[in-house]
This record gives structure tokens, C-alpha cells and sequence, in this order.
């Protein structure tokens, strides 16, 4: 018996599509092919618009640069709510897609809590990498060794950071100073020389607490141990302290000068230093007058026995350790060389000698005790 068998070949692009239409209703097929322009349409609007929205974003910064905004990052506030902090102040057009770089980036989890300082000319990468290196704000102000709060509230009114008024009356707020362990009628002496950064909201009392409790911290109870075995109070160590910082222009010659204060004072004698004359009248500038040691004040050493009532500007750590650590030594005087060093003599007649040699002003004091 004979078989006639009819095949066909087919391509497997035929077959495939043979396939597909067995398995989807020609109708729907058919929808399809009628309605292709308005699908390309719809994923143009659902994918290609929103990437290209998102590129747009991150190529083209929301300003130009001339609005400047300090935004902090606190710790335990998302970023979602930071990025909101952003569009609200204009750094960035859309808080959502900044959340969205972020996570993408894997950066929401690594940035560093602080306050940075942007501006609208910043892309949205520019910002992000600022946040991940923890490069926050930082208004920096330096307080200088030996500076009095006169001085520092200057300085600071000055730089537009606080009024002069508003520090000085935090420095004698009676009530902080309770609170900080301090019984003196002022933070004098207790502000620790260095830099600080002071971030936008922090007030005038903020400061002062945070110097006299740096200041607290390099006293420690080691310090104030040894104060009392030398037989002073913490008052008096950072008042021969303050004095030490601002007679001495050479670190080496702090010892020897606290040295000086010290024998003095087991003598009964009067400590007749120059930048005591000027305290609270103006800043010492290394020579005072006859007027300047004539006048009549609490702190004028010419004039009162034994210590100032207080300190009369901010020592360092290394005043504080020269007047503990001072050398045993027989000197009662010393004189200015000119040159930032000082003569240092054991009696009058060699001290008189020495200022014969070495001060050349008329009319100006022998920097030192006579």
C-alpha cells in the first residue's frame, strides 16, 4: 500500500508566530497592531520621560549659585525630610528624586550628620559627595592665649558673630557660672584659649559654657591637685596664670617669670606687673606709662598687695603648668631685652643695672617688677 505524505517547511519565525496566535485570541492581536502608537506613546511617557526628567536633574543645578543656605543634617532625620529642607530653601528643584540619587548611590546610610553650607549652583552630586565626606559648615574663631573677655567680646563683635554687650553679659551671668562650677564674678581666666566652630543658633551663653567647660577639662583633677598642694586655689593659679601669659613673649621664659611672681609673693612684696595697670582700661601692648601705673584700680598691682581679685585674661595650658611646674630659682625682678626675651635678676641693684641697659623709652615703665 502506498502512502503519500504532504510536507510543508516552514520558517521558525512562522512557526513562532503560529504558535503565538494559537495561544492569543486574533481579536487581541489585532488591539495591538490598531493601538501600537498610542502604547509607544504611554511607555515614552512611563520610562523615556522620567529618565530623561531624572538626568535632566542631575546635569542642571536648580540655580545659579546666588542663593547660599545653611541646612543641617541632624542626627536621626531622614534624608527624605533633608532633601525636602533642600527644595523648600531652592538648593535643589525636587526633594523626591535627591532621595532617590541617594539611595541609588548607596549614600542615604553614609552621610554625616552637620550643617553644611550650599548653595543653588550645586548639582545634586556636588551636594551628596559633600554630605558623604562630612564637609560640614564651620565658622571658626580663634581665641588667642592671654586674650581677656574684653578682648574676645572685640574680636567677636568684629567678625558679626555676637554683639560685644551680649558676651560680656554671658561672661558675668551669674547664674551660668553657678552652673559651671565657677565662683568667680566673671569667666575670666576660665575660657580656654583655641578654636571654635560656631554653628548658626548658638548663642552667646552657648559659647561660654563651651570654653569654661574646655578650660574645666584641661584643669581636671589632676591639675587642681597639685594647685592645692602648691598652696593655691584654683582662682589664684589661673590669676598668676593670666599674669605669666601675658608678661612673657617666649614660651621657655614662662617658668622663670611665675618663678618671680611666686618668690615675690612669700615675700610680702608687691608683684608690680605692667599688664595689671591696664586691665579693663585697654589691652597691653607691652609698655605702660607713669599715668598707666598711677592709676588707681583693683587690679593694679603697683598699687594693691598680693594677687588682683582675679584673673586678668585667659592662660593656656602651658602658663597653668609653668606656674606648678615653676624652677627654683632666687630671681625677684626681670626687664624687657627688646628683643622678646627678659633679664632676670636676683636683687635691685643688678635689676637697675639692667634696666640702664636695656630700656631706651623715656617715660615708659620697666615692664617687670622693681
Amino acid at each position: 500500500m502506498r502512502i503519500a505524505l504532504n510536507l510543508s517547511v516552514s520558517s521558525p519565525k512562522a512557526s513562532f508566530f503560529n504558535r503565538v496566535t494559537a495561544i492569543v485570541p486574533s481579536t487581541f492581536i489585532n488591539v495591538l497592531r490598531k493601538r501600537r502608537a498610542a502604547l509607544l506613546l504611554a511607555l515614552f511617557f512611563l520610562i523615556i520621560v522620567p529618565l530623561g526628567r531624572f538626568s535632566f536633574f542631575l546635569r542642571v543645578p536648580a540655580g545659579s549659585g546666588k542663593r547660599v543656605e545653611l541646612v543641617e543634617l541632624s542626627r536621626g532625620r531622614t534624608l527624605r525630610a533633608f532633601a525636602g529642607g533642600l527644595e523648600s530653601r531652592g538648593i535643589v528643584s525636587s526633594a523626591r528624586l535627591f532621595a532617590l540619587y541617594a539611595r541609588l548611590k548607596g549614600g542615604d546610610a553614609k552621610v554625616k550628620a552637620g550643617v553644611y553650607q550650599l548653595n543653588d549652583g550645586m548639582r545634586p552630586g556636588e551636594i551628596l559627595d559633600k554630605m558623604l565626606a562630612g564637609d560640614v559648615y564651620q565658622r571658626l574663631f580663634a581665641l588667642p592665649p592671654g586674650y581677656s573677655i574684653y578682648q574676645v567680646a572685640e574680636m567677636l563683635d568684629k567678625r558679626g558673630i555676637f554683639s560685644k554687650e551680649s558676651f560680656l553679659q554671658a561672661c558675668r551671668d551669674r547664674a551660668l557660672l553657678a552652673r559651671l562650677g565657677v565662683s568667680a564674678p566673671s569667666a575670666e581666666g576660665y575660657l580656654l584659649p583655641g578654636s571654635y566652630n560656631i554653628l548658626p543658633g548658638r548663642t552667646a551663653p552657648d559659647v561660654v559654657r563651651e570654653m569654661v567647660q574646655r578650660q574645666r577639662e584641661i584643669l581636671g583633677a589632676g591639675l587642681a591637685l597639685q594647685a592645692r598642694k602648691a598652696g593655691l586655689s584654683t582662682d589664684a593659679l589661673l590669676t598668676l596664670a593670666s599674669m605669666v601669659e601675658k608678661e612673657a613673649v617666649l614660651p621657655t621664659e614662662e617658668p622663670l617669670i611665675a618663678a618671680v611672681f611666686q618668690n615675690r609673693l612669700r615675700k610680702g612684696m608687691r608683684l608690680q606687673s605692667d599688664p595689671t595697670a591696664l586691665y579693663g582700661v585697654r589691652a597691653f601692648s607691652g609698655k605702660v606709662s607713669r599715668e598707666d601705673i598711677l592709676r588707681v584700680t583693683p587690679y593694679n598691682t603697683y598699687l594693691i598687695a598680693g594677687l588682683p581679685p582675679g584673673p586678668i585674661g585667659n592662660p593656656g595650658s602651658a602658663a597653668i603648668q609653668a606656674v606648678l611646674n615653676h624652677p627654683a630659682v632666687p630671681y625677684l625682678y626681670f626687664v624687657a631685652k627688646g628683643d622678646g626675651s627678659h633679664q632676670f635678676s636676683n636683687d635691685l641693684p643688678a635689676h637697675n643695672a639692667a634696666v640702664r641697659k636695656f630700656l631706651r623709652s623715656p617715660g615708659v615703665s620697666q615692664d617687670g617688677p622693681q
